[in-house]
């Protein structure tokens, strides 16, 4: 079973020069989730949708932050790469948000003493 990295109610509160490098390290890995799901995007639109290297990029960073297509899809295939990398950029990037806020909401939580049984 995987023990967590966190501290329990039981445990004294982290220190805050600890917590600021716990939420620097969550922001990194979300950092590292946002390349990679722009990497899929970028390398699937020029792949499938034969477009260039940078309207790719555009492409996957407005679809991936919500704002819509740049691009026409002409073919098939592009149009269904579009409609699944669209699916999977919602999750990516609530996921995202949700990495960069659990150590704060962990530790409001601790503050609090929330009960998990409650």
């Amino acid at each position: 079973m995987l023990k967590s990295r966190l501290e329990n109610k039981r445990k004294p509160l982290l220190p805050f020069n600890k917590f600021i490098e716990r939420v620097f390290i969550y922001f990194l890995f979300s950092i590292l989730l946002i390349t990679f799901s722009l990497g899929i995007g970028t390398f699937g639109y020029h792949y499938f949708a034969e477009i260039s290297w940078i309207d790719s990029f555009y492409n996957a960073s407005m679809i991936l932050t919500g704002m819509g297509p740049v691009n026409e899809m002409i073919t098939i295939k592009a149009k269904l790469f579009s409609s699944f990398y669209a699916l999977f950029s919602g999750i990516a990037f609530l996921s995202t948000v949700a990495v960069i806020f659990a150590p704060i909401a962990h530790r409001l939580l601790h503050i609090l003493h929330v009960n998990e049984n409650e």
